[in-house]
């Protein structure tokens, strides 16, 4: 009897795993971002601190533009701000190569970098990158001395 509980057991902890596995796939797959479309900001502080280095355009989707050379567009989850984005793309070829970035809050609940980054998806772009910022704009950012607007 022992064994059979040891084997129920174990083939319960296993399926537990399983599904706690397949919960968080799910919720990767569900971003409108793949991983390659993710900038590490070192990377982008790079770009921008060199200029012989091609410069992206830059957006701030989120509450403020602190990045430098970026454009201040106003949290993305209003559908105002987000109409304002829109008429910023609308300006540019398809293989542009641009940025948007957010910084309020951790990347995993920002209101603001989903529907931005979904809307260059509908648009068609094909160079778009999200800065990840997991944290926030300050400590991913602002802290490692990375540039900001004068």
């Amino acid at each position: 009897m022992n064994n059979i509980k040891i084997i129920f057991l174990s083939i319960f902890a296993i399926a537990m795993t399983a599904n706690a596995f397949q919960s968080v796939t799910a919720k990767a797959s569900q971003e409108p971002w793949t991983e390659h479309q993710l900038l590490a900001p070192a990377d982008l502080a790079k770009a921008l601190n060199d200029p012989k280095s091609p410069q992206p355009i830059i957006y701030s989707i989120g509450p403020q533009a602190i990045i430098k050379n970026s454009i201040d567009i106003g949290p993305a989850q209003e559908k105002g701000n987000l109409k304002k984005l829109k008429q910023q793309l609308n300006k540019l070829p398809k293989d542009a190569n641009i940025v948007i970035y957010c910084g309020c809050c951790p990347f995993d609940k920002c209101p603001n970098i989903r529907p931005a980054f979904g809307l260059l998806n509908e648009m068609g772009f094909k160079k778009h990158k999200l800065l990840n910022l997991p944290h926030n704009l300050k400590v991913d950012w602002i802290d490692k001395g990375y540039p900001i607007t004068n």
